[in-house]
């Protein structure tokens, strides 16, 4: 399955382009993006990153991952556009 790590996702503002405005994590086969996290909790402003990275992408779907949990489905946060 084709992926990219730490993907540029350029944004314009004003008529202004910013090549680098954020950087995703992983995306996979130009659909899903995956935002990695070895956090205590997942709070609303990692939510609100990864609707951020949806918005100026192509892909719909976003998973939020959390490694720093007993047990990963825990740590699974799906969000879709």
């Amino acid at each position: 399955m084709p992926y990219a790590r730490q993907v540029e996702l350029p944004i314009e503002y004003d008529g202004l382009r910013l090549d680098c405005g954020y950087r995703a994590d992983i995306i996979v086969a130009d659909t899903v993006i995956l935002e990695i996290k070895s956090i205590d909790r997942i709070l609303p402003i990692h939510e609100a990153q990864l609707l951020t990275y949806l918005r100026i992408s192509q892909c719909r779907i976003g998973l939020l991952i959390n490694f720093n949990t007993t047990s990963l489905k825990n740590g699974l946060r799906r969000c879709v556009l």
